[in-house]
């Protein structure tokens, strides 16, 4: 199979007083694994029931492959949906669930056997197919219901949050699932979900959106390493976020900046950006935890810029990091993930009210957006 493109074109839709979608395009490439993110009620589950047809925007197109297919409906487009709630007919085996969309269609049953037993393989459920609904796990319901959309041999898969309702461990693998079914199959896939790791870990690229909005896209490593607007930044991850006012900028080379600003949280610090931002210009600034530094000796930091000490007001050891708050000298809370790399015999090196000191690279500090004056 291969997957379909996707273009949104100018997409609004409300829902009485309530804007849902406000003139959001979007394109979606062949065989790509693209995920909408954001909050709940942000018009991720909107603009996906407009694609599959279920809603009608109040204005704007879909194409598929260049084909506007805002008057299909829903079975005319070549996209099939899987739904957080599995969907299957309690019923029927799981074999009679896969196999009920070319029983509709009178496919003949030695095809029909063929595929069923082709896609239950792809999910790795085969030896589960006799069985009913409700003598399989959660996890297996959804590969069911993943089996059942693929069956059609849909263009366009479409996953509403489908893994929600899963514990933890049990999302995790079957995300990995779903990506090798992606990359087996090669259709076009466009998942929604509130969960950032979840995005991160598998899509070819992301949409971030909030209040029907798209505020971003792009591959996972530039959503998460150059957010451009503070929500992104803060919804993807974690970080420290500051204001700030340029007071210079230098050219370092083609791509490049090194921006020095002041700021009332930190005092005077360094960063690079990849634009010219302009003296005076005020700025909401942003640092990674994990990108921070610390140590109990001030020689161990990064020689020349971003250099603060502290005392540490609250470690939380958490296994594979331990997660600090530091309190700077002059006040501002920060805080610091330091991953364990070597088992530590006498517990974490640096501790409660321990002084520190800690830095970052002019690189590991990122401008994310002007804030108006």
């Amino acid at each position: 199979m291969i997957g379909s493109e996707v273009i949104v074109d100018h997409v609004s839709k409300s829902f009485d007083t309530f804007c849902a979608l406000g003139d959001v395009s979007l394109k979606i490439r062949q065989g790509e694994f693209f995920s909408l993110l954001g909050p709940s009620g942000c018009g991720k589950t909107t603009l996906l029931r407009i694609i599959a047809g279920f809603e009608s925007p109040d204005s704007g197109n879909i194409l598929l492959d260049n084909e506007n297919v805002v008057a299909l409906s829903p079975d005319k487009r070549r996209c099939n949906t899987v739904f957080q709630s599995y969907a299957l007919f309690p019923h029927l085996s799981i074999y009679e669930n896969v196999a009920f969309p070319l029983r509709l269609k009178k496919v003949k049953e030695s095809v029909i056997d063929e595929k069923v037993q082709y896609y239950l393989n792809l999910v790795q459920l085969n030896s589960q197919m006799s069985k009913m609904p409700n003598q399989i796990s959660g996890g297996q319901k959804q590969r069911v219901a993943i089996a059942r959309a693929l069956i059609n041999e849909p263009k366009v898969l479409l996953l509403d949050e489908p893994l929600s309702a899963l514990d933890a461990k049990l999302r995790t693998n079957l995300l990995r699932e779903l990506d090798r079914i992606h990359d087996q199959i090669g259709i076009t896939f466009i998942y929604v979900t509130h969960d950032q790791t979840e995005a991160l870990s598998v899509s070819d690229r992301i949409a971030v959106m909030n209040h029907g909005k798209i505020l971003q896209v792009g591959e996972p490593y530039e959503i998460y390493e150059s957010p451009s607007t503070g929500f992104v930044a803060n919804f993807i991850g974690e970080t420290n976020s500051f204001t700030a006012v340029v007071e210079e900028c230098e050219k370092l080379n083609e791509t490049n900046y090194l921006c020095t600003l002041m700021s009332k949280q930190l005092g005077k610090i360094q960063i690079t950006d990849y634009e010219e931002t302009k003296p005076g210009q005020k700025v909401s600034i942003s640092v990674r935890p994990e990108k921070i530094n610390i140590s109990l000796d001030e020689k161990n930091q990064f020689p020349g810029t971003n250099i603060f000490s502290g005392i540490v007001e609250e470690p939380v050891y958490a296994g594979f990091q331990s997660k600090l708050f530091v309190r700077l000298d002059n006040g501002t809370l920060i805080k610091i993930y330091q991953q364990h790399k070597k088992y530590l015999e006498d517990g974490p090196e640096i501790n409660y009210q321990d002084r520190v000191y800690i830095s970052w690279t002019a690189e590991d500090g990122y401008i994310i957006e002007d804030i108006e004056n």
